[in-house]
C-alpha cells in the first residue's frame, strides 16, 4: 500500500490525498478502521465473560477472514481509529465484573488477539505451515518423510494430530487460555 497507489485507484493525485490524511500511517488507520467496522456489542450475551469472548473471537476471526491483510497490519505502535479502539474496549469490557485488574483485563484481551492472529488460517497470518494447504505443507511433509529420523518427536506428533490442528490449534489454545483465566478468577474469589 502506498499513497501513490491509493490515489491512483481512487482517481486522484497523490497530493490530493493529503487534504484528508496527513501521512501513510493515518491512511492505514482509516483503512483498518473502515475494514474492522463497528465493534461488537457483547453486553447482551448471557453467561459471563467466557460466552462473550467466544462471540468476540468468532467475530474477530470472521472480520480477519474477510480482510486477510488485517492481522499483519494491526500490530505494533501505530495510529488507531475509533472502531479499532472499540474492538479492544469490547474485549476488555467482557471481563468487567470479574476480579481481574484493569491491567489484567487488557493483557488478557491482547493475549486473545494474539492467539487468534497466530492461528488465523489466512496466508498473511498463522504460523503453523504444516497445517495449511499448499506448497509449504507439502514441502514439510516431504522433508519429514525423508528426514523424519532427525526429528523423531515432531514426526510422532505430526502422526498423532488427528483433527486437533484443523483450525491451526485455535480451539485447543482458546480452551487452555480460558481455563487458565477461569482458574485465576476462581482462585481469587475463594474466601
Amino acid at each position: 500500500m502506498s499513497m501513490q497507489r491509493v490515489a491512483g485507484d481512487l482517481g486522484f493525485t497523490k497530493m490530493s490525498l493529503y487534504r484528508y490524511v496527513a501521512n501513510k500511517a493515518e491512511l492505514m488507520a482509516v483503512m483498518i478502521d473502515t475494514a474492522v467496522g463497528e465493534p461488537p456489542r457483547l453486553d447482551r450475551v448471557p453467561g459471563g465473560w467466557r460466552p462473550k469472548m467466544e462471540k468476540f473471537i468468532r467475530l474477530l476471526a470472521e472480520t480477519w477472514e474477510r480482510h486477510p491483510w488485517l492481522p499483519s497490519v494491526t500490530v505494533g505502535n501505530r495510529v488507531m481509529g475509533p472502531n479499532e479502539i472499540g474492538w479492544i474496549d469490547a474485549a476488555v469490557s467482557a471481563f468487567s465484573g470479574t476480579c481481574l485488574t484493569g491491567g489484567e483485563r487488557m493483557a488478557t484481551a491482547f493475549l486473545l488477539f494474539a492467539h487468534v492472529r497466530n492461528t488465523q488460517s489466512t496466508a498473511s497470518a498463522g504460523t503453523q505451515p504444516w497445517t495449511t494447504e499448499g506448497s509449504v505443507a507439502v514441502t514439510i511433509g516431504e522433508l519429514m518423510a525423508t528426514h523424519g529420523a532427525r526429528f523423531p518427536d515432531l514426526t510422532r506428533a505430526m502422526a498423532e494430530t488427528g483433527d486437533l490442528l484443523d483450525d491451526n490449534g485455535r480451539r485447543f489454545g482458546l480452551d487452555r487460555i480460558f481455563d487458565g483465566i477461569a482458574g485465576l478468577i476462581a482462585q481469587r474469589e475463594r474466601p
